[in-house]
């Protein structure tokens, strides 16, 4: 940003401030209940400016505020005791997001909970102007299943998340090229095919026959060495061995496990965020050459992709 953006964005900001209680912004109200919604809620909502509007019962309470994008918004309390209160417009696509009850955060009891920002919470889909390519259609749908393997280098039990092609299991002769894809920071193994409908997305790509038909693998990226008694009486983090995890345990359970064809080029590796750097790691302990790194956010929003042996 250059002097004469900041000079201006000032004196916008000065003006929409200084104006704000003679000139009240007008709130579109055609509000609908978001597509994340826990089933029969009616809110939270979304309205075609992309603001969200939230209420919640809660007659004893003092104050109570939405908490969404980095900014708290104060509500309105009626008659009834419902707080109800609107955002301001809010960019396309997934949001975490909390309410605020006399200073506790807390989950808003009428969406569905989604594991992010380090925990189960609420959430918003503000519906984007791209929405086809991951919606739910009439094509040949893959297998999200859950594998649960213990780890000798965590000494706990673990789980990732296999996305299987359409006709997996009918076919079982054909074998797969294999994804490891990797959550964002705060995030777990449930991100990419609950937020971020990978699966539906590889459907629809699978169908339109854009993409090949492949495996997906997506692992929690948090993986730490064990701990014995006097280290958990310390307040740092334990240290990481996700990447080991990752090529001595997960790459050959898959391997084995699935029909996956398995050599270098049929293997990839990438991630969003935490789940990029982690790529990047894996990379440079394996210390082959890169001759693959490409952009995917046009449909699967990674940053990273590199083959993986």
């Amino acid at each position: 940003m250059n002097y004469k953006s900041i000079i201006y964005l000032a004196i916008t900001l000065t003006t929409t401030m200084g104006f704000a209680q003679t000139n009240p912004i007008k709130v579109v109200e055609d509000f609908k209940p978001s597509s994340v919604n826990q089933q029969g809620k009616l809110y939270p909502q979304v309205n075609s400016e992309g603001r969200v509007r939230a209420s919640i019962l809660a007659p004893q309470a003092n104050k109570v505020q939405l908490d969404l994008g980095g900014v708290k918004y104060d509500m309105a309390k009626d008659e009834k005791g419902v707080w109800t209160g609107e955002s301001l417009p809010q960019d396309e696509g997934f949001h975490y997001y909390q309410l605020n009850i006399d200073g506790a955060s807390v989950p808003d009891p009428g969406t569905v909970y989604f594991y992010g920002a380090g925990r189960l919470g609420s959430a918003i889909e503000i519906p984007a102007s791209d929405q086809d390519f991951f919606a739910l259609k009439d094509v040949p749908h893959g297998l999200v299943s859950e594998k649960i393997y213990f780890s000798k280098l965590t000494n706990s039990f673990r789980r990732c998340f296999v996305y299987t092609p359409a006709n997996y299991n009918e076919d079982t002769k054909t074998r797969y090229p294999v994804l490891y894809l990797q959550h964002g920071s705060f995030e777990d193994e449930t991100g990419w095919a609950v937020q971020g409908k990978a699966n539906l997305i590889l459907d629809n790509l699978i169908a339109s026959k854009k993409a090949t038909p492949m495996i997906v693998v997506m692992d929690n990226g948090y993986a730490y060495k064990p701990q014995n008694n006097a280290d958990l009486d310390k307040k740092a983090r334990p240290e990481s061995v996700f990447e080991e995890v990752v090529i001595n345990e997960i790459i050959p359970m898959i391997d084995a496990k699935f029909r996956t064809i398995a050599n270098r080029e049929n293997r990839a590796i990438a991630g969003l965020s935490m789940g990029a750097n982690q790529t990047m790691r894996i990379m440079m302990i394996i210390w082959i050459p890169f001759p693959i790194m490409e952009d995917l956010a046009e449909h699967l929003i990674i940053q990273v992709l590199m083959p993986l042996t």
